[in-house]
C-alpha cells in the first residue's frame, strides 16, 4: 500500500481492536503519558505525601487547637520632654508615650495570660505600653514596659518552616516547596483565602516592596546594564592581566571583595556575585565554590566587621533591667563592640573561607569535593541535574556592535554604590542601600550613553537584566512570605520558651547557640531571630550568671551575646529559605539546593569548633 505522504490526512490506525486497545490502555497506563498515569506519578512522590500530610495536619491544628498565649516584655528607656511628654527612641526617633497602663490593671499582665491558657479566648489588646514602681537601691522608681501578646502552637507552630525546608531537600524546586510552606501556615491561622489574607497582606509591607524594589529593579538593572556594557568581563579582563592566574587566585579576589563589602548580608552577596563571577567561570571556579565563598564573607564579614546597621538593630534587644553597662543606647553598642572577639563562629567561617580559597581546607564533604573535581577536569561549573537561579540573560555578554568595554564601566558605578552606602552609614547610623544601587544605575546608564551607545540599547540591556532575576526575586519573595508566616505562628516563640529553662551556667551559651541556629534555619532571618531570643536570652544569662556566682557576670553575657549573634548568623546562613542563601545561588548561577547541601558541611565544621570555644570561654570565667 502506498505511504499517504499529505500531513494534512494522517494514516488510519490499524484496524486491530485489540491493538487499539493496547495502545490506547498504554497511553493511559500508570507508567505512561497519560492523565491517569500522570496522577499516579504524582501520588509517588514522597512530596506529595509530604505536603498532604502537612496540609491535613494545620488544618486540623488550625481548627482544633488552641493556641497558647504569652506576653512579650520589652523594658522601655523613657525620656520626658519640655513639655513633660513622656518619649522612647526608636530608629532614632522619638515615640511619644500618649497611653500607659498601670501594670496591675494591664489585661496583658501574667496572670491574665494565664487565665486566658486554661478557659481559652483572646486578649483584650495585643500591645501595650505599661509600667511599674519597683524598688531600685532602696529608692521606689517607676519602670516602664511595652508588653505584646504572641501565640504559638507549640510544636505545631513548626510546621511551615519544617515543610518548606523538607519539601526543598526532596523536590530540589524551592518555588513549589515556598509555597507548600506557604500554605501549610496559612492553614495553622485558619487563613483559608491565600491571595488577599496572605499573599497581599504579606507582599504589600514596607520591608516587602523595599526587596521587590532592590532586588528585581535596581539589581535586576544594574546586573542587565552591565552586561550590555561588557563591564563584568572588562572588570574580570583586567584581574586576569594583573592579579589571576587560576582558580585559586580567583577564589581569593572573591574572598578579599567579600571583606571589602562589609556593610551587609545581603548587599555582600550581590556585589561579590556578580562582579566575580565572570572571572571565576573563567578560571574553572565552580558555582558550589563561588556561591560558598559569597554567602561565607557576607553575614560574618557584616558581624565581625560592624560598621554598619547591624549594631544599632541589635543593641534595641540587649536592655536589662538593673545592668548598669546595657543602660543607655551608648552602653549597649559599646557592649555590641567589645563582645565582637567571641564572635567565634564568624572567626572560624571567614578563616575556613579563605583555606578553601588556597585549597588547604581541610573539610569540605563529599559534595564539594566532587564539585571541585568536575569543574577542574572537565569544565562543567554545575552539576548535570542543577537548575541554576540566574537566568540566561545574565550569563552571557550582548555588547552592541561598535561599543568597546572599558573598566570603567564596572568601577565608576561601583564607588558611587560603596561611598552612598557607607556615607549614609556615617551621615545616618544606617546604610541607604536602595539609595546606593538607585545611583549606581543613574551613573552607569549616564556613563554608557557617553561613551556612545543609545538609549534603545542601553534599555533593551535594562530589561534584559531584569528577565534574569525575575525567578530568584520570586524565589526571595516566597522567603519573605514564609517568614511572616513562621513569625505569626509562634515557632521562634514556642522554641525559647522549650529550652529557655534553668540550666548550668556554662551550658548555657551552648544552649542559646543551638536555639538560635534552629531558628534562624527554619524560619531564614538572622535579624528575626534576634528579636526574638535576645530579649529573653540576655536577661536569662544575667539571673544565671548572679544565681550561680560568677565572678564576672559582663564577660558571661558577652559570651551569651556572641552565641546568640553567631547563631543566628549559622543558620540564616545554611537555610534554604534564608535572603542571603538566595541570592548567592541566584548572583553566582548556582542551583539553590546544590549550594545549601555543599555549604553545610563546612559551615558546620566552624559552628562545632566555635561552639567548643563558647563552652572553654564559660567555663574558664568561674
Amino acid at each position: 500500500m502506498a505511504q499517504n505522504s499529505d500531513p494534512r490526512f494522517p494514516e488510519p490506525l490499524p484496524h486491530d481492536d485489540a491493538a487499539g486497545v493496547r495502545g490506547q490502555a498504554r497511553d493511559y497506563h500508570p507508567g505512561g503519558r497519560g492523565p491517569i498515569g500522570g496522577i499516579i506519578r504524582i501520588l509517588k512522590t514522597p512530596a506529595t505525601w509530604v505536603f498532604a500530610l502537612a496540609l491535613a495536619v494545620s488544618w486540623y491544628v488550625g481548627r482544633h487547637v488552641a493556641p497558647t498565649w504569652s506576653a512579650e516584655r520589652v523594658t522601655l528607656d523613657v525620656l520626658t520632654d519640655d513639655d513633660g511628654r513622656l518619649f522612647t527612641i526608636q530608629r532614632e526617633k522619638p515615640v511619644f508615650l500618649d497611653t500607659i497602663v498601670p501594670l496591675a490593671e494591664s489585661p496583658l499582665r501574667a496572670e491574665e495570660i494565664a487565665r486566658l491558657n486554661v478557659e481559652g479566648g483572646e486578649p483584650a489588646v495585643r500591645t501595650q505600653v505599661v509600667v511599674e514602681t519597683r524598688v531600685v537601691d532602696g529608692q521606689p522608681r517607676e519602670v516602664y514596659y511595652r508588653l505584646t501578646a504572641s501565640r504559638h502552637w507549640r510544636f505545631w507552630s513548626l510546621l511551615p518552616a519544617l515543610v518548606a525546608v523538607a519539601l526543598c531537600w526532596i523536590t530540589r524546586e524551592p518555588m513549589t516547596a515556598l509555597f507548600g510552606g506557604i500554605v501549610v501556615g496559612a492553614f495553622v491561622l485558619g487563613r483559608y483565602d491565600l491571595t488577599d489574607a496572605v499573599l497581599v497582606t504579606a507582599l504589600t509591607t514596607r520591608d516587602a516592596v523595599g526587596i521587590l524594589i532592590l532586588y528585581l529593579w535596581l539589581l535586576g538593572g544594574l546586573i542587565g546594564i552591565w552586561s550590555r556594557t561588557g563591564a563584568a568581563q572588562a572588570f574580570a579582563q583586567f584581574m586576569s592581566r594583573h592579579f589571576v592566574r587560576g582558580p585559586r587566585s580567583a577564589k581569593l579576589v572573591a574572598w578579599m571583595l567579600g571583606i571589602v563589602f562589609f556593610q551587609g548580608g545581603t548587599m555582600s552577596a550581590v556585589l561579590v556575585g556578580t562582579t566575580v563571577k565572570p572571572l571565576a567561570d573563567e578560571n574553572n571556579v565552580s558555582h558550589e565554590e563561588l556561591s560558598y565563598i559569597v554567602d561565607s564573607t557576607s553575614s560574618p564579614i557584616a558581624g565581625l566587621l560592624a560598621f554598619n546597621a547591624w549594631p544599632g538593630y541589635v543593641q534595641a534587644f540587649l536592655f536589662v533591667p538593673g545592668v548598669a553597662f546595657l543602660a543607655t543606647e551608648a552602653d549597649r553598642l559599646s557592649f555590641f563592640f567589645r563582645s565582637l572577639p567571641f564572635s567565634f563562629y564568624c572567626l572560624f567561617a571567614v578563616f575556613g573561607t579563605f583555606l578553601l580559597c588556597i585549597d588547604k581546607a581541610p573539610v569540605l564533604g563529599g559534595r564539594m569535593r566532587r564539585a571541585i573535581r568536575r569543574a577542574r577536569e572537565t569544565g562543567e561549573l554545575d552539576a548535570p541535574e542543577a537548575t541554576p537561579l540566574a537566568a540566561r540573560e545574565l550569563q552571557v555578554s550582548a555588547v552592541p556592535v561598535g561599543y568597546t568595554p572599558h573598566i570603567i564601566d564596572f568601577f565608576l558605578p561601583l564607588v558611587v554604590l560603596i561611598g552612598i552606602a557607607v556615607g549614609t552609614f556615617v551621615k545616618t547610623g544606617g546604610p541607604q542601600v536602595r539609595w546606593a544601587f538607585g545611583a549606581a544605575v543613574l551613573v552607569a546608564m549616564g556613563l554608557a550613553i557617553i561613551r556612545g551607545m543609545t538609549l534603545l540599547e542601553l534599555m533593551t540591556g535594562f530589561t534584559e537584566g531584569l528577565k534574569g532575576v525575575v525567578l530568584g526575586s520570586v524565589i526571595l519573595m516566597l522567603a519573605v512570605v514564609v517568614g511572616t508566616i513562621s513569625k505569626e505562628t509562634g515557632g521562634g516563640l514556642y522554641l525559647v520558651e522549650l529550652l529557655g529553662g534553668r540550666l548550668p551556667y556554662w551550658l548555657l551559651p551552648l544552649l542559646l547557640l543551638l536555639m538560635a541556629i534552629v531558628i534562624a534555619f527554619s524560619t531564614g532571618t538572622s535579624w528575626g531571630t534576634y528579636a526574638v531570643t535576645f530579649p529573653l536570652a540576655m536577661p536569662l544569662a544575667w539571673a544565671i550568671a548572679n544565681a550561680q556566682g560568677l565572678d564576672n557576670p559582663e564577660l558571661f553575657l558577652m559570651i551569651c551575646f556572641g552565641a546568640v549573634l553567631n547563631g543566628g548568623i549559622f543558620g540564616d546562613q545554611c537555610s534554604p529559605i534564608s535572603d542571603t542563601t538566595v541570592l548567592s545561588s541566584m548572583c553566582t548561577g548556582c542551583d539553590l539546593m546544590d549550594h545549601v547541601k555543599t555549604q553545610i558541611p563546612p559551615a558546620c565544621t566552624a559552628g562545632g569548633l566555635a561552639a567548643v570555644c563558647w563552652t572553654l570561654a564559660a567555663v574558664a570565667i568561674a
